[in-house]
C-alpha cells in the first residue's frame, strides 16, 4: 500500500493495471501465475462465519486471510477491513450499486425508527428500561 496522491497516477500504484496481466505478488516477487489456491471453500466458509459472527451488521467488508503451512492451523484470518475496497477485483457494477442502494434504504429506515418517524409519521415510542 502506498500512501500520496501522487501514488495513483497511472504507472505508479502497483495494484493498477489495464490488462490485470499480474503474474507475481509485489511483495517478494512470488509467482501467482498459474497458481490454485487451496481449500477455497473452506477459507470462503470461514469468512462468512466470521462476518455473521463478528459483525453481523456491517453489511460489507474485505477479509484479509493467511494460508499457513501448519497443519494444525492452514487458514487464519488476519484482519477485517471495514472500508474495504476492490483494488484490483472484478465485479458486476449493477449488483453491487443494487445492494448498495438496498443497504442505504435499510439503514435510513432503522434511522427514521430509531428517530420516531416512519414514512414521515410519528411513532410512540415505547419507555426503556
Amino acid at each position: 500500500y502506498r500512501l500520496g496522491l501522487s501514488q495513483i497516477l497511472p504507472g505508479r500504484c502497483p495494484w493498477r493495471s489495464k490488462d490485470h496481466a499480474i503474474t507475481h505478488h509485489p511483495d517478494g516477487n512470488i509467482p501467482v501465475s498459474g497458481s490454485v489456491v487451496p481449500d477455497i471453500k473452506g477459507m470462503l466458509k470461514l469468512v462468512e462465519e466470521s462476518h455473521w459472527k463478528l459483525c453481523p451488521d456491517v453489511p460489507l467488508v474485505g477479509w484479509d486471510v493467511v494460508l499457513s503451512k501448519d497443519e494444525n492451523l492452514p487458514v487464519c484470518l488476519l484482519e477485517v477491513n471495514l472500508s474495504c475496497n476492490f483494488f484490483r477485483g472484478s465485479f458486476d457494477k449493477e449488483v453491487y450499486l443494487g445492494f448498495l442502494e438496498d443497504m442505504v434504504g435499510v439503514l435510513q429506515g432503522l434511522r427514521l425508527g430509531k428517530d420516531g418517524k416512519v414514512k414521515g409519521k410519528v411513532v410512540k415510542k415505547e419507555k426503556e428500561v
